[in-house]
């Protein structure tokens, strides 16, 4: 049997929406999706593994690999480089993996420009308040860095028009429903079945 190809998804949402959360959880319960591990610039922190968290490079050979045209979307972010790996997302998907990508809006424009098949998805959250609190329990930030988390938020969510399907994410396992039953239901498309399906499709309308 031809081996199908997988479908690219991008996942956008702002932080503190829940995407990375949501995404660890559809991971864990469906085998035929992957996420696309990136190229970064940035050090290793501790406790990250090479491969696993980012693919760690250095300026140079990131420079190099956009040179040779590598990446299907790149971005500068604090003085250090990210990048999705374009040979890596082709070689899942001809595998008939389904490949999420956890990107911007940018990024995803970047994409859509060399992969305009991919799904995009966009996460918001249930009102502003609950991002706010959200950001805040993290315990992690001053209320200058919150704030600005939050008006960065609402500039990111501005593009949720640009994205194929919007995702609440109010209660977690809702969401997470509703993400698994997208990349269900897209596997049910009349020329992905036909595919996998070929030797009963062929048996049900012969003519013997």
């Amino acid at each position: 049997m031809t081996q199908l190809a997988g479908t690219l998804y991008i996942l956008s949402a702002p932080s503190g929406a829940g995407k990375t959360s949501l995404v660890k959880a559809l991971l864990e319960q469906d085998p035929q999706l992957v996420v696309s591990v990136s190229h970064t610039t940035r050090a290793r922190r501790p406790g990250e593994v090479g491969g696993q968290d980012y693919n760690f490079v250095s300026m140079d050979a990131f420079n190099e690999l956009i040179e040779q045209g590598q990446f299907l979307e790149y971005a500068e972010v604090f003085g250090n480089k990210y990048g999705t790996s374009q040979q890596w997302v082709r070689e899942q998907l001809a595998a008939g993996q389904d490949v999420i990508l956890e990107i911007d809006w940018q990024g995803a424009e970047q994409v859509r420009r060399l992969m305009p098949e991919a799904v995009t998805v966009f996460i918001l959250p249930p009102s502003r308040a609950a991002l706010r609190e959200r950001l805040t329990n993290r315990g992690q930030d001053s209320d200058a860095i919150i704030a600005g988390r939050m008006s960065a938020a609402v500039s990111e969510m501005s593009h949720y028009p640009e994205y194929d399907y919007l995702v609440i994410n109010d209660r977690f396992e809702v969401a997470l429903d509703q993400l698994a039953s997208l990349f269900k239901a897209r596997r049910l498309r009349q020329e992905v079945q036909q595919q996998l399906q070929a030797e009963l499709l062929s048996e049900l309308l012969s003519e013997r």
